[in-house]
């Protein structure tokens, strides 16, 4: 019923006058096209105009006859209704045939004079396409474009072509093994229900894409649906290989050796290093009543290292002592938000639109009728809040400030007008009272000097300007139900989690008025399936990072197990974090806080 009802959503190219045989030239469009697929002339004037008159600046073209399986992957991965609006959403088409505005392509940085793309790298240029074009990327049926040969049948295109959609190609292949195993369970045991439940699955392809008013007329459909178990099982299967033994490549390859000899190098004078001696007092108040709140290695990289938090019993206040040195700092954030981690971060980051729309959203009860006019994002890593909160404040300029290479790449794809690379404070003189707005979200927990920060944001805010805040609660009653295991501890990273209490008494001594506090709302609904992704992790890291020994056998087939073994705690510590995120909206309690504060006028 969703194929259905998001099939219908696909908007089809209205058929094409006559064109001039070849493919015609239209100024400023480029047509690529996947190897062996041959888009006629009067498809391509057809799409550039209906890409003209839509605002549309990235167009998938969908064959008529695409596959029925392909077609129904699409049609789980994208709600064309909502499509184009979700400026965070990633780039997904059929692999066949993208029009793309030039200038896109020359702000993207993508070459297209080479050979044909392969339909993996047509899909994986499409999403990076999508992310300069956030607002003005679509999807259409394009009759006239025929499939062809069938593309990304065999096991390793199609584990080629899940990775350049940044989608895990084992799990999802496992997860399609372990579903077809249900559905034969339940026909054997469960009678005439599940006797349905397996006939239902068997006749998908049909029902989702057959019968009259369709889009699609998928050339395999009959054929598909006949043999739709044989084939599935056979392409799980086919993965699965695949991509267990791109994986091991993967480890052995030239790259993999070189960042792994790397590694081993700078850890050959140990970790201690990497830390600065013990403090005997609280940064915050001065307070030498300190106790161990938790002491934990690296859960989210693996890498060698015990970090310890210890809790001001004056204040309250929760920092990590011994702290990082800048080096280990350096150390320790690497390949996390970029190099072997980036894409992930990237991905995590760009499924938070909701979270960034509340956090825009909180400033416009107190703005009036007027739109701020300019806006900081400080920590901004990537940009993704400024790209969504467009969505919010259309007519603000959105600039970004952080330390890493990602806030370059969101000035590049358009997401924020400026990015500044650096530390806050040494920019304070320079954009002295130039803001409207300054935020600060999940990022005063990674900075060394939490008030430096503070004092910069007070600088660089014109009178009667606002500061927003969002930080970790150490405060929520999840950190001491979960102990180590709470994923906001985040080690070695977090360096100070601050109550909601002395921020406000901080503000205040900057000449603030906290207009607004949000705690409910601010939850971000990660506390049982953290604990569980940081136990597996404990119990069995990833033996191919590049940090630790060689990866072994039984290295390899623990981590295996233990992930198998951690899907259904998965599955349940999802349904506990809804319940605990409703339950936190409800009682405006959660894991963490937002703060809105004015700049009081002098």
């Amino acid at each position: 019923m969703r194929a259905r009802r998001r099939l219908r959503a696909v908007p089809v190219l209205p058929a094409p006058p006559a064109a001039p045989a070849g493919l015609p030239r239209a100024a400023g469009w480029r047509l690529l096209s996947a190897r062996g697929v041959e888009a006629d002339g009067a498809t391509f004037l057809a799409a550039c105009a209906y890409a003209e008159r839509e605002g549309l600046r990235v167009l998938d073209l969908l064959p008529g006859d695409l596959a029925a399986e392909r077609a129904l992957g699409l049609l789980r991965l994208v709600d064309p209704a909502r499509y184009r609006e979700d400026r965070l959403g990633e780039g997904r088409g059929a692999g066949y045939a993208v029009l793309v505005a030039e200038e896109v392509l020359a702000r993207a940085g993508c070459v297209t004079d080479g050979p044909r793309p392969e339909p993996a790298e047509l899909l994986a240029l499409l999403r990076r396409l999508k992310e300069y074009a956030a607002d003005s990327t679509g999807l259409v049926i394009a009759p006239g474009l025929s499939a062809g040969r069938p593309a990304g049948a065999s096991g390793p295109a199609r584990v080629a072509e899940l990775r350049a959609q940044g989608l895990p190609a084992g799990a999802l292949a496992a997860a399609q093994l372990a579903g077809l195993a249900l559905l034969a369970r339940a026909a054997v045991r469960q009678g005439g229900w599940g006797a349905a439940a397996a006939g239902l699955y068997w006749l998908q392809p049909y029902l989702a894409l057959g019968g009259p008013g369709a889009g699609l007329r998928p050339a395999d459909l009959a054929r598909a649906t006949a043999a739709r178990p044989v084939r599935s099982l056979g392409a799980g299967l086919r993965t699965v290989a695949a991509a267990t033994r791109a994986r091991t490549a993967a480890g052995a390859d030239a790259d993999s050796a070189r960042a792994a000899a790397a590694y081993r190098a700078e850890l050959a004078d140990g970790t201690d290093r990497f830390l600065e001696p013990r403090r005997p007092d609280c940064p915050w108040c001065g307070s030498r009543q300190l106790s161990v709140q938790v002491t934990v290695p690296d859960l989210l990289q693996g890498k060698p290292g015990s970090f310890t938090l210890e809790r001001c019993g004056r204040c309250a206040h929760v920092f990590q002592n011994p702290r990082l040195t800048p080096e280990g700092l350096e150390f320790y954030y690497r390949d996390f938000y970029d190099g072997r981690g980036g894409e992930g971060a990237g991905t995590v980051f760009g499924r938070l639109g909701a979270a960034y729309r509340g956090r825009a959203e909180m400033l416009r009860p107190y703005t009036g009728s007027a739109a701020p006019a300019s806006w900081l994002d400080v920590g901004t890593g990537h940009g993704h809040f400024c790209n969504a909160a467009r969505a919010v404040w259309p007519r603000t300029r959105f600039d970004g400030l952080d330390m890493g290479d990602g806030v370059r790449g969101a000035e590049a794809r358009g997401w924020v007008e400026t990015g500044f690379q650096g530390q806050f404070p040494e920019f304070a003189g320079k954009l002295a009272g130039q803001y409207e707005v300054v935020s600060m979200y999940h990022y005063l927990e990674h900075t060394r000097e939490p008030l430096a920060e503070l004092d910069a944001a007070t600088a660089v805010l014109a009178p009667g300007g606002h500061l927003t805040i969002e930080v970790p609660d150490p405060q929520s009653r999840m950190a001491r139900l979960l102990g180590p295991a709470w994923l906001p501890w985040f080690q070695p990273q977090h360096q100070h989690l601050i109550p909601a209490a002395n921020l406000r008494e901080a503000l205040a001594d900057r000449g603030f008025t906290v207009l607004s506090e949000e705690h409910g709302p601010a939850h971000q609904g990660n506390d049982f399936f953290g604990a569980v992704a940081l136990t597996a992790s404990r119990l069995a890291p990833d033996p191919d990072r590049p940090w630790a020994p060689p990866a072994t056998a039984r290295a390899r087939v623990l981590a295996g197990a233990v992930r198998a073994a951690a899907l259904p705690l998965f599955a349940g510590a999802a349904v506990l974090d809804a319940l605990r995120t409703a339950a936190a909206h409800h009682a405006d309690g959660g894991n963490a806080y937002r703060v809105l504060a004015r700049k009081d006028t002098p």
